[in-house]
C-alpha cells in the first residue's frame, strides 16, 4: 500500500514538475528549451534581446521585440509553459512597497498618494 502511494506522489511530482510555468525573464537556454516550441535557435534570439534591451514587459513585447514570434506563437508557447513575469521584479517589488506605505499625517483607514521619482 505504502509503495502504490510513494509511486503516485513520484509520477505527480515528475508530471508537476513538467507544467510548470517558465519566466521568459528570469530564464536560462535549457530552461527556454524545455517548453515545447522552443528550440536552440530561438532560446538564442530571445537570450539575446533580453540581454540587448532588457526583460520583456509583457507577451506582446516579447512577440514584437523577437523575430519570428507573432502574437498566435507567443499565445501557443504560453499554453506550452512559459510565461512573461514583471519585467524587473526587484524594482517592481520596491516601487510597490514604496507605493503601499502611508503619507505622514494620515491614519491607515485614509488612503494615501505616493509618488516615486526616479
Amino acid at each position: 500500500m505504502i509503495r502504490k502511494h510513494l509511486a503516485a506522489l513520484l509520477i505527480f511530482a515528475a508530471f508537476g514538475h513538467a507544467f510548470a510555468a517558465v519566466d521568459v525573464n528570469t530564464a536560462n537556454e535549457d530552461a527556454l528549451r524545455g517548453i515545447k516550441g522552443i528550440g536552440p535557435a530561438r532560446a538564442k534570439s530571445i537570450l539575446d534581446e533580453r540581454g540587448a534591451h532588457g526583460p520583456f514587459k509583457d507577451a506582446a513585447d516579447l512577440g514584437k521585440r523577437v523575430k519570428g514570434m507573432g502574437g498566435h506563437t507567443v499565445e501557443r508557447l504560453q499554453a506550452e509553459g512559459l510565461s512573461v513575469g514583471p519585467a524587473s521584479g526587484q524594482g517592481n517589488a520596491q516601487a510597490g512597497a514604496q507605493a503601499s506605505k502611508t503619507a505622514p499625517g494620515t491614519s491607515s483607514g485614509q488612503a494615501a498618494t505616493v509618488t516615486v521619482k526616479k
